[in-house]
């Protein structure tokens, strides 16, 4: 009986704060879609509500973790191409499933989307790790990254290193920078997989949730190429594995010992994915990052190691918590491979090197 009367009373005050809403309307002159209801539930029994500005809101509500809504808005007079309802690309597939996008180039207006999430303003976290040797692909990724990646956008370059000296002097464009962290070197390269996950996750609480809006974790043994911009940002975006896109779900290299915390059946799986590339809101990169350091540690201690590190559990976790965005292979190819005709541009690609010499532990 008390908890239903509690219930009609979480009920009725939620209706008085739609009234609210309402008389704000009526009084301020502000838009009824400008504001944001987190309705009451038993985990969150008090309604909380935040007005929009301009561009953005954040959402403080415990229960739904969508903290930070925009709003799709761009300023006027701005020019472009008219859109298609009936003409497309083809010869691939442009949305998952779970209705998400699957953006290749041809799937969007790089003008359009630009001027949608510039509008917004948001600062970006770009984590690399650079251990041992890797510190020589510093300067190529750096100078590249200027050139093309969300150019014009405010963008910080977190430098993870054993090696700050050698961190390279790059010109940077207006509102980026670079941010050198210090880490421990390691033996294995296994264990500098492993550790990005650990360290990413304690600098995420210590420093870069303060200063970052969106994350990326990228692979410092690349160059970009061409345009990588607004397009790629998302709650959560993944990127397709270029070695196995067109592979069905028995051929992607899952784990699947069950004895891992990375197990996925061989009838389960949508995409194989890189952990080369990812990015997302701040907030739900620190979920992903800290599930696969804690994924990974719960392994260590059954003496078990996924087959392909964080690689592994960054799969594990997007089968049951579906990307809002997928970017296809453009937005991670590899020198090694050809370029199929599919691939109508590469936005960013993986060195060949010399595994062997560059890795700790001979590449083995």
């Amino acid at each position: 009986m008390l908890r239903q009367l509690s219930r009609t009373h979480i009920l009725i005050s939620f209706a008085f704060l739609l009234l609210f809403l309402g008389a704000v309307y009526i009084y301020s002159g502000h838009d009824i879609s400008s504001f944001r209801v987190c309705p009451p539930c038993e985990d969150n029994p008090k309604p909380e509500v935040t007005y929009v500005s301009q561009d953005v809101v954040i959402n403080d509500c415990p229960v739904t973790d969508s903290w930070r809504i925009r709003d799709l808005k761009m300023q006027t007079g701005l020019k472009y191409a008219q859109p298609s309802t009936q003409k497309g690309r083809t010869d691939v597939n442009s949305v998952t499933n779970w209705n998400a996008p699957l953006v290749w180039e041809g799937t969007f207006d790089p003008v359009v989307i630009d001027a949608i999430y510039k509008k917004m303003d948001p600062r970006v976290a770009v984590v690399v790790f650079a251990v041992g040797k890797y510190t020589r692909f510093l300067k190529g990724f750096l100078e590249s990254g200027e050139k093309y990646f969300l150019v014009d956008f405010r963008v910080t370059y977190y430098i993870f290193t054993d090696h700050k000296e050698e961190v390279p002097k790059i010109e940077l464009g207006k509102g980026r920078k670079i941010s050198v962290v210090s880490i421990p070197s390691a033996t294995r390269w296994q264990d500098v997989v492993l550790g990005r996950m650990k360290w990413a996750t304690i600098t995420i609480d210590e420093q870069i949730r303060n200063e970052s809006d969106y994350l990326f974790m990228m692979d410092i043994d690349s160059v970009f190429h061409n345009r990588f911009g607004a397009e790629s940002l998302s709650q959560l975006s993944a990127v397709l594995h270029r070695g196995y896109y067109k592979d069905s779900r028995s051929r992607f290299p899952y784990e699947r010992r069950p004895e891992s915390k990375a197990y996925i059946p061989v009838d389960e799986g949508d995409y194989y994915y890189t952990a080369a590339v990812w990015g997302g809101y701040l907030e739900e990169m620190y979920k992903l990052v800290k599930y696969c350091y804690i994924q990974s540690e719960e392994d260590a201690k059954n003496n078990i190691e996924a087959a392909w590190q964080e690689e592994s559990h960054l799969n594990k976790y997007l089968l049951y918590n579906k990307p809002t965005k997928v970017l296809s292979p453009e937005y991670l190819w590899s020198d090694y491979d050809r370029v199929p005709e599919d691939i109508k541009v590469v936005r960013i690609s993986q060195l060949v090197k010399n595994y062997a010499e560059v890795r700790p532990n001979g590449g083995h």
